[in-house]
C-alpha cells in the first residue's frame, strides 16, 4: 500500500431519497457490519448519511460497495445479506466505465449502465453501427443490454418497433409434446427475453406495446418473408441459427432500422455436422463497414460471482481435455 493510501480518509455519503435505512441497513445494521468488517472501516449513520472513517483506499473500498448497495436495492426493491456478500465479492473485479453511456429506459428508477469495460464498449458498438454481432458467455449481458438500447430507442422515438427473436432449436420434436397452443409451445424458449423487459418498463405496459404490436417477442421462424423499417431487431441464442436461418433474418432489415446478433458460441446445440450460421455470417460479413463486432468474456460476467467461477472451471477443463 502506498503512503498516500495509508492516510486516513473520512467521507459522508448522502442516501438516495427512495432509500429507508433498515432496507440497506439491514436488520440490526447487519450489511453495515459486513462492509466494515471487510473493508476495515468505521461507518457512523446518521439520519439519511453514512460518515465513513479509515485508511484511504478502504475508505474509498467502502464508497464504492454502499453506492453498489443503494443501486441494487433501488432496481430490485430488496436488498438481502446473500446480495451484500455477492457486492463484497464482485468489487475491483469491474473497473469503472463510461457513465455516458448509461441507457434511458421507460422505469423511472431504471437507468441501464454498463459494468465493464467489455460492456462498455459493446455499447458504443450498438450505438453506433446498424449491425452488431456479440458473442460471450452466459451472464455477460449480451440479451440484456441489446434489449436495453432497443428500449431506449423506443422511447426516444427513433425507431417504432422492436422484435426479439430466438431459434427454438432445443424443442425439436419435442416442443409436439409440450401442452398448449403454440404460443404456450414456445413461451419457454421466449422467457429470457420477457424477462429483460420487464426489468425495463412495468409490466402492464409492456404488455399494452406487445397487443399493440410495438413488440414482438418471437420464434425465429416467424421472421420469413418480412421487412422490418424503423425497428430495433434483436436476434438472441443465434448460436442455434443454421447459416440459412441467418441469411434469412439479416435480410428482414428495412430502412432505418438497427440489427444486434447475440450468443454464445461455446454452447451450440445443433445437430452434428450442422454449420453455426452466427459463425458463418461473421466469417463472410468481416470487414464490412457499418457492422460492429464484440467479443465478451468471463471478465464481464456480471452475474452471481459463482457465475465467473462456474465459467472459468469449464474453460479449464475444455483446455485440460485438449492439451491430452
Amino acid at each position: 500500500m502506498t503512503e498516500e493510501n495509508k492516510k486516513t480518509l473520512e467521507l459522508t455519503i448522502q442516501l438516495e431519497p427512495d432509500i429507508k435505512r433498515l432496507d440497506l441497513f439491514g436488520p440490526a445494521d447487519e450489511h453495515l457490519r459486513i462492509v466494515r468488517a471487510d473493508c476495515d472501516v468505521q461507518i457512523t449513520a446518521r439520519d439519511k448519511k453514512i460518515i465513513i472513517r479509515g485508511k484511504r483506499q478502504n475508505v474509498q473500498n467502502a464508497v464504492g460497495i454502499i453506492e453498489r448497495m443503494q443501486k441494487h436495492l433501488i432496481k430490485s426493491g430488496q436488498l438481502e445479506r446473500s446480495d451484500v456478500v455477492t457486492i463484497i465479492a464482485e468489487k475491483g473485479q469491474h473497473p469503472e466505465v463510461n457513465k455516458r453511456n448509461a441507457i434511458t429506459v421507460y422505469s423511472p428508477k431504471s437507468v441501464i449502465e454498463p459494468f465493464t469495460k467489455g460492456q462498455d464498449r459493446y455499447v458504443e458498438t450498438m450505438q453506433s453501427n446498424d449491425l452488431t454481432f456479440c458473442t460471450g458467455p452466459a451472464g455477460t449481458g449480451k440479451t440484456y443490454l441489446a434489449v436495453a438500447v432497443a428500449v431506449s430507442m423506443l422511447k426516444k422515438k427513433e425507431i417504432r418497433k422492436i422484435v426479439l427473436a430466438r431459434p427454438a432449436v432445443e424443442a425439436g420434436e419435442r416442443l409436439g409434446f409440450l401442452p398448449g397452443d403454440l404460443q404456450a409451445k414456445v413461451n419457454p424458449y421466449l422467457r429470457p427475453l420477457f424477462d429483460s423487459l420487464e426489468d425495463m418498463m412495468e409490466f402492464t405496459q409492456m404488455r399494452k406495446l406487445i397487443d399493440m404490436d410495438i413488440i414482438e417477442v418471437i420464434p425465429l421462424a416467424f421472421m420469413r418473408g418480412r421487412t422490418l423499417n424503423q425497428a430495433a431487431i434483436i436476434c438472441d441464442e443465434a448460436q442455434n441459427t443454421l447459416p440459412s436461418q441467418m441469411l434469412m433474418f439479416l435480410t428482414r432489415m428495412g430502412r432505418g432500422s438497427k440489427m444486434i446478433i447475440t450468443g454464445d458460441i461455446t454452447q451450440v446445440d445443433l445437430e452434428k455436422g450442422q454449420k453455426c450460421g452466427m459463425l458463418d455470417a461473421m466469417e463472410t460479413l468481416a470487414g464490412v463497414n457499418g457492422i460492429g463486432f464484440v467479443g465478451l468474456d468471463e471478465n464481464d460476467i456480471v452475474r452471481h460471482s459463482l457465475v465467473q467461477n462456474v465459467v472459468q472451471a469449464y474453460e479449464a477443463k475444455k483446455k485440460r481435455h485438449k492439451d491430452e
